[in-house]
């Protein structure tokens, strides 16, 4: 098997780094954004060749970005410093998007919602419970994630609901939950959970836009399905 260059051998505008000051982030393939946060390879092997075993091992940016981290660690070329990188990436995108939602002004449907909230949950490994936090004119005063569960799901208490909404001084609050199966039809106890909730809210005048069901990439919104 052929010794690949290292890329500090390459042509200048063939190396990930200098491609992203030129051309731009998105001129970057996914082996060799990752090749940025590797940084170096190992003997025979350049950061750009590293991330593209990563990519065939896992399936995917996703997959890797929400690989354990010891797991990735015990891989060779990478180590806890670099498996941190990855992590911070994960968080500072996560960031972003929620303060991408405060800025866009107020909700006025479910999907703004859920596209922020299908980036937050989708990929945990067990059922959580979040909340956005919304003033009397829809818009975003807080995201937080309540109630952390098992497999199948997150015991909720509505009480410590409407005691976080009113400490945040929410007029209105969105609710979500995640399905870890992937499949996000509702079930009896998502029915249930959101009537009590609403019912809980109500009495401090908190009104209850939706309950969104968030699985592998789509959502259900109660609303909708008619479930107030």
């Amino acid at each position: 098997m052929a010794i690949q260059q290292p890329i500090r051998q390459w042509p200048t505008d063939e190396r990930p780094r200098e491609k992203l000051i030129n051309r731009g982030a998105a001129s970057l393939s996914d082996a060799e954004l990752l090749a940025i946060f590797l940084r170096t390879g190992v003997k025979g092997k350049s950061a750009v060749d590293l991330g593209r075993e990563l990519l065939q091992q896992y399936g995917g940016l996703r997959q890797i970005l929400n690989a354990k981290s010891q797991d990735l660690a015990r891989l060779s070329g990478l180590g806890p410093a670099k498996c941190a990188q990855l992590q911070a990436a994960l968080e500072l995108g996560k960031r972003y998007l929620a303060q991408k939602l405060k800025r866009e002004g107020p909700l006025t449907n479910p999907k703004q919602a859920a596209d922020f909230l299908i980036h937050q949950l989708r990929d945990r490994p067990r059922e959580v419970f979040a909340i956005v936090y919304l003033d009397n004119r829809h818009h975003v005063l807080h995201y937080d994630e309540l109630f952390h569960g098992t497999l199948s799901g997150a015991t909720v208490h509505p009480r410590e609901v409407v005691k976080d909404a009113l400490g945040h001084n929410a007029a209105a609050v969105i609710v979500a939950h995640n399905h870890p199966s992937g499949i996000a039809e509702p079930s009896h106890a998502d029915a249930s959970l959101t009537k009590r909730l609403k019912n809980a809210l109500s009495l401090v005048e908190v009104r209850l836009l939706d309950h969104l069901v968030i699985g592998d990439g789509d959502f259900v919104s109660m609303s909708d399905r008619g479930l107030f």
